[in-house]
C-alpha cells in the first residue's frame, strides 16, 4: 500500500462517493428490513416480521416474484446474446459503417419517448398501428385491447425490453473486440484453430472475459430491475398485476405507503437474487474456452 499510495489517493474520490451513495445505503436498507418504519416515527424492531409477511402472507409479491423470473429468464440471456452477436458484426465492418449501425442500434435504449411510441403502436383503439393493421388486413373484427388484456401485458414488456436491450453492454463489448490483440488470431491457426467458430470460442471470448463480466452484469440489473417500462406504459398498478414485477412492488410500498421496513425486505431479497444469478453467471463465464 505505500508503494502505491499514489494511486490510493487518486482512486479516494470515487471509493468515498462510491461508498456514500452506495454501500451505506444497501447496508442501511438490509438493517431497516428487520424493523417496522413508516418515516414519521424511529424504527423499532421487527425481526424477520417483514420477511415472513413477504413470503407467506403477500400473494401480490408472490406474483411480482413469478413475473419478474420470468421477464429475466427471457430477456437476460436474449438480450446478452444479441448485444455481443450485434458488436462482434459490426466490428468486422469498416470504421464508418461501424459508427453508424453503432449509433443506430444503440439509439434506442436512450430515446426519452420510446415508451409514447410503442403505446401507439399498441393503442386499444383502431387508431393504434398494430390494431389498425390487424382489422385492415381482416386479422380481427375489432380492437384488441393490448394494454389491458392480462394475456398479452407480459409479453409486450418483454418485447420492449429486449427493443430497448442494445445499451451499455452492446458499446462494452464492441470495445472489448476492438481490444483483442490480432497475433492471438496468427497464434491460433498456427495450433490448429480453423473457423471463426473455433476463433470466437478460443481466443475472442477468453480475451473479452472483463467486458464479458461487465455486460452480465447489466444485463442482470436491468433484467430484474425492470419498472420503468411497465409503469409508464402499462400504469400503476397493472391490470391484474399482469406487469407487476419486484421493483413495482417495492415502489409502491416505498414511494406510496411508505412503509420502509417492509420496502427493505422487498429491497433485500432483490439483492439476494441477484447476487445469486451474478454468482452462477461468474462460474458459467469462467468456463469460456475451456
Amino acid at each position: 500500500m505505500k508503494k502505491s499510495k499514489h494511486a490510493y489517493v487518486l482512486m479516494a474520490p470515487f471509493f468515498l462517493i462510491f461508498a456514500v451513495f452506495t454501500v451505506v445505503p444497501v447496508v442501511m436498507s438490509v438493517l431497516l428490513s428487520f424493523t417496522h418504519f413508516n418515516m414519521l416515527e424511529p424504527p423499532s424492531w421487527a425481526g424477520f416480521d417483514n420477511f415472513a409477511r413477504l413470503l407467506v402472507k403477500d400473494d401480490v409479491f408472490l406474483v411480482a416474484v413469478k413475473n419478474t423470473l420470468l421477464f429475466a429468464a427471457i430477456t437476460g440471456p436474449i438480450s446478452y446474446v444479441a448485444c455481443f452477436f450485434f458488436a462482434w458484426i459490426i466490428n468486422e465492418l469498416p470504421p464508418k459503417p461501424r459508427a453508424l449501425l453503432t449509433l443506430v442500434l444503440y439509439a434506442p435504449s436512450i430515446s426519452g419517448n420510446t415508451y409514447m411510441i410503442w403505446a401507439l403502436m399498441f393503442s386499444g383503439d383502431s387508431y393504434g398501428y398494430i390494431n389498425s393493421f390487424l382489422m385492415n388486413w381482416g386479422f380481427v373484427l375489432e380492437p384488441v385491447q393490448w394494454l389491458q388484456d392480462t394475456r398479452y401485458v407480459l409479453g409486450i414488456l418483454i418485447l420492449v425490453q429486449l427493443w430497448l436491450s442494445l445499451g451499455t453492454s452492446f458499446l462494452a463489448f464492441i470495445a472489448g473486440l476492438q481490444t483483442v490483440n490480432r497475433t492471438l488470431y496468427e497464434a491460433g491457426a498456427i495450433d490448429g484453430i480453423r473457423n471463426r467458430w473455433q476463433e470466437l470460442w478460443f481466443i475472442t471470448l477468453p480475451a473479452m472475459r472483463p467486458q464479458l463480466m461487465f455486460g452480465a452484469i447489466i444485463q442482470i440489473t436491468s433484467s430484474f430491475a425492470v419498472a420503468e417500462i411497465s409503469i409508464y406504459l402499462l400504469g400503476f398498478p397493472t391490470v391484474d398485476y399482469a406487469g407487476h414485477t419486484i421493483v413495482t412492488h417495492l415502489i409502491d410500498y416505498g414511494t406510496i405507503r411508505f412503509d420502509m421496513g417492509y420496502a427493505s425486505a422487498i429491497a433485500t431479497v432483490l439483492f439476494m437474487i441477484m447476487m445469486m444469478t451474478n454468482v452462477l453467471t461468474q462460474k458459467f463465464l469462467k468456463k469460456v474456452g475451456e
